[in-house]
């Protein structure tokens, strides 16, 4: 596993775990990493301070720790997620209208979600309208 600091157009700053640099070098060209604060795929490496551990770790013990880190993230999404639904209106698929009615004063200001295309926050963003994507948890078949 890597961890590599990226920046995305709009120079925001996050990490991203990678299973090895080919991974990056391979999702990156392909649209494949999205900015979790706006959703651009323009991403670039951030310097960084490499980190070099003198500790051998077993490939069980590092599966055990992304596992455990995995499920800790997760908790935080859920968590999230209902603060939101408990917080905001829902407005479905209507968000980008209702986003806008907000900005420019037509209707009450509000804390409000719903969905949107990419094309709809791309929008909302160069209107000067700030959204965030609220990340969903993954789907378990289990």
């Amino acid at each position: 596993m890597i961890v590599y600091q990226l920046r995305c157009a709009k120079n925001h700053e996050f990490e991203a775990w990678f299973k090895d640099s080919a991974t990056f070098d391979s999702q990156c060209p392909a649209g494949d990493i999205e900015c979790p604060v706006c959703g651009n795929t323009k991403i670039v490496k951030a310097p960084m301070a490499p980190h070099i551990s003198t500790k051998q770790v077993s490939d069980a013990a590092a599966s055990g720790r992304a596992h455990e880190l995995a499920e800790q993230i997760l908790k935080s999404v859920n968590a999230l997620r209902k603060h939101v639904e408990e917080n905001c209106d829902y407005v479905g698929e209507k968000f980008a209208d209702e986003a806008r009615r907000i900005h420019y004063g037509e209707t009450d200001d509000r804390p409000i979600y719903g969905e949107a295309t990419k094309e709809e926050a791309k929008n909302l963003d160069d209107e000067g309208i700030e959204v965030h994507r609220l990340p969903t948890p993954p789907r378990r078949d289990d």
